[in-house]
């Protein structure tokens, strides 16, 4: 493949990172060599690097731009664990107190103990339905919505993690709702204005949605029971149709985020700074709750050993974020990633549009972090 042209900025400092970006695009890890794909880096606040290349479209036809939307599916999660911690930040809510009390009607069915801090990092027990929905179900949230209060958790929550691919963003976007009163589509949009983020994207917009190529093979979830295959397995796990106009355009905060790198980095920073473009947004306690590690051990859904904060995947044991274990991240169906580091007081993003078959740590994001680790 020829490289194609790489455009943006990235200082001689960082060299390493722009050599890593186009070798990407001709010799990845693993054979997966780009398409089109973004990557960049925000420190103390300011934009240090932002690299894109390759093609929007499978025809390659449409050059990747600096305006390109990419569909980054979990690391989405990013951006909704912060629209939380921001409720958390005005005192609309609490980690240690119990949904329900925000909530009555999730409390059913043994529920009524878990805590907004157990939702958040995975450990209610509602990572899929214990009876299987249509995929047309996905886009009727009143109908999700009260499946999920309906369900008894599919193990004792709080004992465990399990990843909840979809249903925490139903979840923490109900939730977010009944205490501050707005959609997080909306909120996103107003609260953090100028952002090329959207929680549920306008009709609009859709001609700068670049085009996915789905992974040549499935994830390795190790051995399927019934709690991962109702998570990922079961005909209605997710929501069909994902470049539909009905996909785009719903709000769901734990799948569906449509972004450019540059802006989920700058959004990501929240979590590493507390700040954005110079205006605090999370005090250093709310930081603090936000990054708290909550639960470590073998999660029920992924196949790993690793731990999660209110939202954020935790570093440790995974070394996908970069070498410091205090780091916090999602990955996102494909490749997609999201770094926050408060150490350094650096975020990432990177996005793409080959996907992979890595559920976390894809192997051409490890090789840009490794890259930019190695200068500091």
């Amino acid at each position: 493949m020829t490289l194609p042209d790489i455009h943006g900025v990235c200082p001689p400092r960082f060299a390493a990172v722009k050599d890593a970006f186009a070798a990407n695009f001709t010799d990845a890890p693993e054979g997966l060599n780009e398409r089109g794909a973004r990557f960049s880096v925000v420190i103390d606040g300011e934009a240090v690097i932002d690299l894109w290349g390759g093609w929007a479209d499978t025809a390659q036809s449409v050059p990747f731009g600096e305006d390109t939307l990419t569909p980054v599916f979990s690391a989405g999660k990013s951006v909704m664990a912060l629209l939380i911690a921001t409720c958390v930040e005005r005192g609309l809510l609490d980690y240690e107190a119990p949904v329900a009390g925000y909530w009555p009607a999730f409390g059913q069915a043994g529920k009524a103990r878990i805590t907004v801090g157990q939702l958040m990092s995975h450990q209610a027990g509602l990572s899929g339905f214990a009876e299987a929905i249509d995929p047309t179900d996905w886009f009727n949230r009143a109908v999700v919505l009260e499946k999920l209060c309906a369900q008894a958790p599919l193990w004792a929550p709080g004992t465990a993690s399990g990843y909840h691919p979809i249903t925490i963003g139903y979840l923490a976007g109900e939730l977010y709702r009944l205490v501050d009163g707005r959609s997080m589509g909306t909120a996103l949009r107003q609260d953090f204005p100028g952002l090329d983020l959207w929680i549920g994207l306008p009709e609009e917009e859709f001609g700068r949605v670049a085009q996915m190529r789905k992974p040549a093979a499935p994830p390795n979830l190790g051995v399927i029971d019934a709690v991962k295959r109702s998570a990922f397995f079961d005909r209605g796990s997710s929501p069909g149709q994902r470049e539909s106009g009905e996909w785009r355009k719903a709000e769901i905060p734990s799948a569906n985020l449509h972004g450019t790198a540059l802006d989920l980095a700058r959004i990501v920073g929240v979590a590493a700074t507390g700040a954005i473009d110079g205006r605090t947004v999370l005090s250093d306690a709310t930081l603090e709750a936000l990054r708290r590690e909550r639960i470590y051990g073998q999660d029920r859904v992924l196949p790993f050993v690793m731990g999660w904060a209110a939202g954020l995947t935790c570093n440790r044991g995974l070394g996908v974020f970069g070498p410091h274990d205090e780091a916090r991240g999602h990955y996102g169906w494909g490749g997609s990633c999201v770094v926050a580091d408060a150490e350094v007081r650096l975020s990432a993003a990177y996005v793409m549009t080959r996907q992979s078959p890595h559920l976390i740590g894809d192997p051409r994001a490890v090789r840009l972090l490794d890259a930019l680790y190695s200068v500091f």
